[in-house]
């Protein structure tokens, strides 16, 4: 029988076909899960491996924990103001804990919300950023401020996987190294952020031209959109996207509990003040900042623009300012007495109103504002109105007054160059009652100095009416001939050969024959014409008569002159020793005349000029320190009771002379000078001082020629002289110079003490037995009778 199967056994199951597809399934899966294995194993070896070899190849970044980035060269007065700054890179250096809680707390909104709590890579950052990729988040970026401080400050911005190997391990490398404030620190300090602003404390004066420490939240958001593209985020060229990030970082910063939500509606409220013309808080000073930087440059060669060096000098802020406004309001009020030149250029004014407006910009662009002279585009012109277009689409009127200095322009019959119509580029300016009115840019330049004559420490300078105009700086550099400012060195040559200020000389006629000056005759002139015969020299100084000084000149000689004014530190070979030389024929710089008065303010010392007390870096270590010089025999350029009788002159010159308004308008009496104008007014000058503060100030045309024939240093330089002296010596007591041992007060007049006791009579030229008066001799001298005066001088000097 068929044997019969076990009665608990199955018979055997065939396999199914679902069955075996998901047993090759599973299979499969396995064996792809261990390809990845594989494969992720092979990968982190390789990465490994690449890791090991990068490693050592890394930077030394030992260097950060003393961050040093590039820093520009600073230029301050001597309280603080900043005057020049020179780098290819704006930075001011901030530690972390000087820059405010609300810049960082904006940076870290937009930039690292998680940068205290990440170890230099943000993993739930990249994940983020990952699904922002794929449209399922907004767009944010998975780069932490430790990467990229490791981008900026050490590698390029190649997009490589190379350089992304490098920018992780930097990465490790700076967090292991270094602390979260250190790296934010450098982060907020190196970062560009347009307009050559590297670093936050750096955008803050770029931007708001305040410094970061008076940030808002509102200023704070504009800056920390700037990172991620600072041409497109700029506030100046891109306000709307500017705007527009700014209120996106607002949100952030309240989204990550940095600001309330009051406080973040009103920071979207804010109207903020985007700086867009001059720094005009900073100090004018542009000529003394160059000479500056030239000095550093000198010392420091190309580390002068990247060591963060700062410079202090002798310049006071309150008297350079005071110096710039005078010196401007000079040359334009001179401006304005002169015929007008016309547009500086015609543009067509196209019909399309979005197209107007970017021909007027452009055109503005090219011409752009020169301080307070402000460009403007025409858009009607008539002989009683002129309407115009400044910056901003800023619309202007000018009418009444304002239209004068352009008179010849508005005319039907001026020349087209000339004539003022819709499309004319031309200059504007506000005048003291707040109404516009037409003006020119200058043609004529000028200079100004003023310095402490008792140590030479230079407290003012200005080089000419514009440094980006002309740069050449007139107070050191311009040579000119000083016409009758130059006269008291040649009575201060005169009083050492025995003249006084009561000695008497003719204001007569000369004339010089061709024998005698060795070329053309010569017949000197007074400057109104007139001769007034016979009077003393302190009234011949203080009337500027030039035959007196002539004859002067010719007592005292050419050549002892020429000696005698090496003393004040003049050149000899600049002044020739002919009779011209009494009419200031020879060439100085300003800088020379301000040394050379400064020996009358001193007593007879001459001093150096100097500006820099000290140089120190980033970090405030001085490098270099100068003190000023105290006054020493060894500086004696003239007799002491010389330089006070020649200040009682000049002072006579400020009082009743051809400088009279000086004392007149500044209502102090210790104040002394001397007018000048050389011939056909090409040059004018007053230079003077008051104990304490030499000033001078010279006018005129870079290419010589005439300013006019009624423009006088009177009229022209001195003027800018009073205009600074109000702000310079507001608050300084009077003082009046003590008389030195060796000069006698007689009737009010100042004399050499041997002169009166042995010599004095015979200085006035009053007797016949006393010995050879001074002018005897000169050609063209006239011995004068006693007049009363005379008489009762000699009777003093007798009792």
């Amino acid at each position: 029988m068929p044997q019969q199967p076990h009665p608990k056994e199955s018979p055997p199951a065939s396999v199914s076909p679902g069955s075996s597809w998901h047993l090759r399934l599973l299979r499969l899966l396995l064996w792809c899960a261990g390809l990845a294995l594989a494969s992720i194993a092979a990968l982190a070896l390789l990465v490994a491996v690449a890791l090991a070899a990068a490693y050592p190849n890394l930077p030394d970044i030992s260097d950060l924990s003393d961050y040093r980035p590039k820093l520009p060269l600073r230029v301050f007065t001597s309280d603080g103001a900043l005057m020049g700054e020179f780098g290819e890179e704006r930075r001011n250096l901030t530690p972390i804990s000087d820059i405010p809680k609300v810049m960082k707390d904006a940076v870290l909104s937009i930039e690292d919300a998680r940068f205290y709590r990440h170890g230099g890579v943000d993993y739930l950052g990249v994940v983020r950023a990952g699904l922002a990729n794929m449209g399922r988040l907004k767009s944010q970026g998975a780069s932490t401020i430790t990467m990229q401080v490791a981008r900026n400050v050490y590698l390029s911005s190649e997009k490589t996987y190379t350089r992304k190997i490098y920018e992780i391990l930097l990465t490790f490398k700076l967090e292991h190294l270094l602390t979260k404030d250190q790296i934010l620190e450098i982060y907020m300090n190196q970062i560009f952020l347009g307009n050559r602003a590297y670093g936050f404390a750096a955008a803050s004066e770029a931007y708001f031209g305040k410094p970061l420490k008076g940030i808002t939240v509102a200023e704070a958001a504009m800056l920390a959109g700037l990172p991620k593209a600072p041409s497109a985020y700029n506030p100046i060229n891109n306000p709307k996207r500017a705007r527009s990030r700014q209120l996106y970082i607002i949100e952030r910063m309240e989204e990550n509990g940095f600001i309330t939500p009051a406080q973040a509606e009103a920071a979207k409220m804010e109207e903020l003040k985007i700086k867009t013309g001059p720094d005009n808080s900073r100090v004018h000073a542009e000529y003394v900042a160059e000479t500056v930087r030239q000095l550093i440059h000198a010392q420091y060669g190309d580390e002068t623009y990247t060591r963060g060096l700062n410079v202090y000098t002798t310049l006071k802020a309150e008297e350079q300012g005071a110096a710039y406004r005078a010196m401007r309001m000079g040359i334009m009020n001179y401006e304005r007495r002169q015929i007008y030149r016309g547009p500086e250029r015609f543009i067509d004014l196209p019909a399309d109103p979005k197209e107007l407006e970017e021909a007027i910009d452009d055109a503005l662009t090219e011409h752009p504002d020169n301080g307070d002279v402000l460009s403007a585009v025409v858009m009607q012109a008539t002989p009683k109105k002129i309407v115009a277009i400044r910056q901003n689409s800023e619309t202007i009127e000018i009418t009444g007054e304002g239209l004068k200095p352009a008179q010849s322009g508005l005319s039907d019959k001026a020349a087209p160059k000339i004539r003022i119509r819709p499309g004319a580029v031309i200059r504007v300016a506000l005048t003291p009652k707040n109404t516009w009115e037409i003006t020119q840019l200058p043609e004529i330049e000028g200079a100004f100095v003023a310095l402490d004559p008792r140590d030479g420490a230079i407290r003012a300078l200005v080089g000419g009416f514009d440094f980006n105009k002309n740069k050449f700086n007139h107070v050191i550099q311009a040579w000119r001939q000083p016409g009758s400012s130059f006269k008291p060195f040649i009575y201060s040559a005169a009083l050492e050969k025995g003249f006084t200020p009561l000695t008497v000389v003719n204001d007569a006629p000369l004339f010089f024959d061709a024998g005698v000056t060795g070329g053309q005759p010569w017949e000197p002139k007074n400057y109104d014409g007139k001769f007034e015969g016979p009077m003393p020299l302190h009234t011949a100084l203080a009337k500027s008569k030039n035959m007196v000084s002539i004859r002067i000149l010719q007592a005292v000689g050419a050549q002892n002159a020429q000696e005698w004014i090496t003393r004040f530190g003049f050149e000899a070979e600049k002044h020739p020793p002919y009779l011209t030389m009494a009419l200031g024929a020879g060439s100085v710089t300003p800088m020379q005349m301000a040394t050379a008065y400064s020996v009358f303010a001193n007593g007879g010392y001459r001093i150096n000029p100097w500006l820099i007390t000290r140089v120190s870096d980033q970090k405030g270590k001085i490098l270099i320190e100068s003190q000023p010089p105290f006054l020493n025999e060894s500086m004696r350029a003239i007799d002491a009771r010389n330089a006070f009788i020649m200040s009682r002159l000049l002072q006579e010159v400020a009082r009743s002379g051809t400088a009279a308004k000086a004392q007149a308008t500044l209502k102090r009496t210790d104040l002394h000078g001397k007018t000048g104008t050389t011939n056909d007014s090409i040059d004018t000058w007053f230079a003077g001082y008051q104990p304490t503060l030499t000033a001078v100030v010279w006018m005129g045309y870079d290419t010589p020629r005439s300013l006019g024939d009624r423009e006088t240093g009177g009229g022209l330089s001195l003027p800018v002289w009073i205009s600074f002296m109000e702000t310079a010596l507001r608050g300084v007591p009077v003082k009046e110079l003590a008389a030195p041992e060796g000069v006698v007060n007689v009737a009010g007049e100042w004399f050499f003490d041997e002169f009166v006791q042995s010599a004095g009579v015979r200085s006035l030229g009053l007797e016949e037995k006393a010995a050879p008066n001074p002018l005897s001799g000169t050609p063209g001298v006239q011995e004068l009778p006693p007049t009363d005066e005379r008489k009762r001088i000699l009777d003093l000097f007798k009792d």
